[in-house]
């Protein structure tokens, strides 16, 4: 990836109107959507992975190539470290060689998490690494914290031990109101600046590279005492 990469531009300078009721909204809401037959299968195939080494789990949600997920697997040698996306055409280009304890699956990440939550899975670690930003404004659902999903993050991270859930942008207002979204659900989180240590994926690399400001939400995933 060449450094290139342009900032965001958006008509939204702070935090969303519309973000205390979009998140208070889908708390409340039971998704009803039916399940796609291809994320089933990805389900599967982790199940018979888990049950051919059974490890705790690690999410690399929106894994894009897999290159983050190799890196995870590195840094999680003790873990099956699971990389979702929905777009074959991104996983083809993962790295030749991957861990053992690397599995990537093309599926919708709603629908892992959701069969994930049925089945109380726990999750240790949850990564959320440079999601699409939707900088529009009117696309506030499209993102993580504004999107009907969102409970079913917070539902992985309840299930078990508290599990430990990372977001990064670059992209300050989106972190932002992740962070808000959460203690909106009672979960506390931290906002601060992504540490120059190794580059977590392709596109953290070009956007250092690029000159970006990087940030982070990091979260221990369980409800906050009142």
């Amino acid at each position: 990836m060449y450094a290139n990469s342009r900032h965001i531009v958006s008509n939204q300078q702070h935090l969303h109107p519309r973000l205390a009721a979009v998140v208070a909204r889908h708390l409340v809401t039971v998704s009803r959507k039916p399940m796609a037959r291809h994320n089933i299968q990805a389900f599967e195939q982790l199940q018979r992975r888990l049950q051919l080494s059974p490890r705790a789990l690690v999410l690399d949600s929106f894994c894009g190539t897999g290159h983050s997920t190799v890196t995870l697997a590195e840094r999680h040698p003790d873990h099956l470290v699971v990389g979702i996306d929905k777009s074959g055409r991104r996983l083809q280009r993962h790295p030749p060689l991957r861990p053992d304890n690397c599995l990537l699956l093309q599926a919708d990440c709603a629908a892992i998490w959701q069969l994930l939550a049925a089945r109380k899975l726990a999750v240790d670690y949850h990564y959320l690494l440079y999601p699409n930003p939707w900088p529009k404004a009117r696309h506030l659902q499209r993102r993580i914290h504004g999107h009907a999903s969102f409970p079913l993050l917070l539902q992985l991270a309840a299930s078990g031990r508290p599990g430990r859930l990372q977001l990064r942008s670059n992209w300050q207002t989106y972190v932002e109101e992740f962070g808000v979204a959460l203690h909106l659900a009672g979960v506390r989180g931290s906002v601060s600046r992504v540490s120059a240590a190794q580059a977590l994926t392709l596109f953290e690399q070009k956007y250092r590279d690029s000159g970006h400001s990087l940030w982070q939400l990091s979260a221990d995933g369980g409800r906050a005492t009142p």
